[in-house]
C-alpha cells in the first residue's frame, strides 16, 4: 500500500515537475535545458556497453571521481554513464571527466520513466552514490536482473529516523539493492537496522580525491597574484552565511586580510557579488582576472575576492592560509571537509556538520580542524590561528596526515563492484 501511494504521488505530482523547472530556470538557465530526460527520452544511447553512476548534485560528482576514473581506467570496454539531478552535479562532471564520460540526467522516478531509462541504456551495473534511495527505480532494476548498489553510502541519525516512520515499506526497498558500500560503521549499522542486507564499509571515497598538479599550478598562482597577505577562504558557503563570515572577518581585524569567498552554487555568485558590494567592502572577481593571474592582480585594497568560478575549489585551498568550510555556521549540514585536508590547509567549521559527521569529527581529533558555535568564536578562531604561524603549522601537518590515513576507499569499493559487474 505504501509503495501505491508513493507511486500514485509521484505521478500526480508530475505536471508540477514542469512547473518547478520552468521556474527554477529563472535563476539556473541549466533547468531549462535536456527537460526530456527527466521523463525517460533521451539521445541515442551509447555503442559500447554501460556502467552507470548516479551522482545527484555537486557534491556527490566531485565525490565520485576517484571511483569514476578507476572505472575508466579498470573497464574501457564500458562507457560510464554518469547521470544527475542539478545542472550544477552535470557541468561539474563536464569540467572533471570531459568526453570521458555520458552524461544524462535520471528520470523522475516514476515506473515508466525509470523504465524507458533502463530500456534505453541497458546499463550492466548501477552504481548510487551516498543516500540516494528511489523506491520505484530500485525495484525496476531488480526485476531486470540489472546489479543497483548504493554506494559510498551515509545516513544521519536523523535521516534514519525519517526512514524508520515508514519501516516495513523500507526494509522492502534496500532489501532489492544488490549490497550497501557505507563509508563507516556507524553508516553501515544503521543501513542494516533498516532493513538492508549485504552491506560492508569501504570507507569515503572523497579521502581519494589527490589535488591535480594543474590545481596546485593554479592555487600557487592564485596566491601569487593575492600578494603577501594573511588569506582566509569562506568555502561552500550557503544563504545566509556570507553575512556572518564577513561579520567575522571584520570583528577579527586581521591586519590586511584578503577574504576569498566561494558560494557553493554558481547561480548565487550574482547575489553574492550584490551583498559583499552592499557593504561597502572591495571587490574582485575570480572570473576577471584571467586564466593565469599575474602577480600582484589583485589590489591591496581589494577586501573580497568572489571566486565565480567551477572546478578550482583545490587551487582556492592551495592558496589559502586558512579556510572556512560552509554549509556548517548555518543548518545545511555542513560541506567536505577533506578536499581542504587533502591540500593542507588548516579547518574552522560550524557547528551544522551532520552531513560529514564522521569525517568531521576524526578531522578536529587529529587537530586538522576546529569547530566554531557562532560568528563570535570565528572571528576569534580567525584572530587566534592568523596570530599564531607555528599552530597553523600544525594543523597543515595533521590535515596531510589526516587526509592520507583514510585512503583507499576507491579500492574496497571495485572490489565489490566487479563481482557484480561479471
Amino acid at each position: 500500500m505504501t509503495r501505491l501511494l508513493y507511486t500514485a504521488l509521484a505521478y500526480f505530482l508530475l505536471p508540477y515537475a514542469w512547473l518547478r523547472l520552468h521556474w527554477r530556470s529563472r535563476r539556473e538557465a541549466g533547468y531549462s535545458a535536456h527537460i526530456a530526460e527527466r521523463f525517460g527520452h533521451f539521445d541515442p544511447r551509447p555503442a559500447q556497453p554501460v556502467i552507470w553512476l548516479h551522482a545527484v548534485s555537486l557534491g556527490e560528482t566531485r565525490g565520485a571521481e576517484p571511483l569514476i576514473n578507476a572505472l575508466i581506467e579498470k573497464y574501457p570496454e564500458y562507457c560510464v554513464l554518469l547521470t544527475h539531478m542539478t545542472p550544477t552535479g552535470r557541468e561539474a562532471g563536464q569540467v572533471l571527466f570531459g568526453n570521458r564520460v555520458a552524461q544524462a540526467y535520471l528520470p523522475y522516478d516514476t515506473p515508466g520513466a525509470v523504465a524507458r531509462f533502463l530500456q534505453h541504456f541497458a546499463p550492466r551495473i548501477g552504481l548510487l552514490m551516498e543516500t540516494e534511495i528511489w523506491p520505484n527505480l530500485i525495484r525496476a532494476c531488480q526485476r531486470n536482473n540489472t546489479p543497483l548498489l548504493l554506494v559510498n553510502a551515509r545516513l544521519s541519525e536523523r535521516s534514519a529516523r525519517a526512514y524508520a516512520r515508514v519501516r516495513r515499506f523500507t526494509r522492502e526497498v534496500l532489501s532489492e539493492l544488490t549490497a550497501v558500500v557505507a563509508q563507516s560503521g556507524a553508516d553501515a549499522q544503521r543501513f542494516t537496522a533498516l532493513g538492508a542486507t549485504r552491506v560492508s564499509v569501504a570507507g569515503n571515497l572523497k579521502f581519494d580525491i589527490e589535488p591535480p598538479a594543474e590545481q596546485i599550478d593554479l592555487g600557487d598562482t592564485f596566491r601569487a597574484a593575492y600578494g603577501k597577505r594573511p588569506v582566509m577562504l569562506a568555502a561552500s558557503t550557503r544563504e545566509g552565511e556570507e553575512d556572518l563570515v564577513l561579520d567575522a572577518a571584520a570583528a577579527a581585524a586581521v591586519t590586511g586580510l584578503l577574504v576569498v569567498m566561494v558560494p557553493r552554487h554558481p547561480q548565487r555568485f550574482e547575489e553574492v557579488a550584490k551583498l559583499i558590494a552592499g557593504r561597502g567592502l572591495s571587490l574582485q572577481r575570480r572570473s576577471l582576472l584571467g586564466a593565469k593571474p599575474e602577480a600582484g592582480a589583485v589590489a591591496e585594497s581589494t577586501q573580497v575576492v568572489l571566486g565565480d568560478s567551477l572546478g578550482e575549489l583545490f587551487a582556492y585551498y592551495r592558496s589559502a592560509d586558512l579556510a572556512f568550510v560552509g554549509g556548517s555556521l548555518v543548518r545545511w549540514g555542513g560541506h567536505n571537509l577533506i578536499e581542504a585536508c587533502a591540500a593542507g590547509t588548516p579547518v574552522l567549521v560550524g557547528p551544522h556538520t551532520m552531513n560529514f559527521a564522521e569525517a568531521t569529527a576524526s578531522a578536529l581529533t587529529e587537530g586538522a580542524a576546529m569547530r566554531v558555535a557562532d560568528a563570535d568564536e570565528l572571528a576569534q578562531a580567525m584572530r587566534a590561528l592568523f596570530a599564531d604561524p607555528e599552530r597553523r603549522g600544525r594543523m597543515h601537518t595533521a590535515a596531510l596526515a589526516f587526509a592520507g590515513r583514510h585512503r583507499g576507499a576507491t579500492t574496497r569499493t571495485l572490489a565489490i563492484i566487479s563481482p557484480a559487474l561479471r
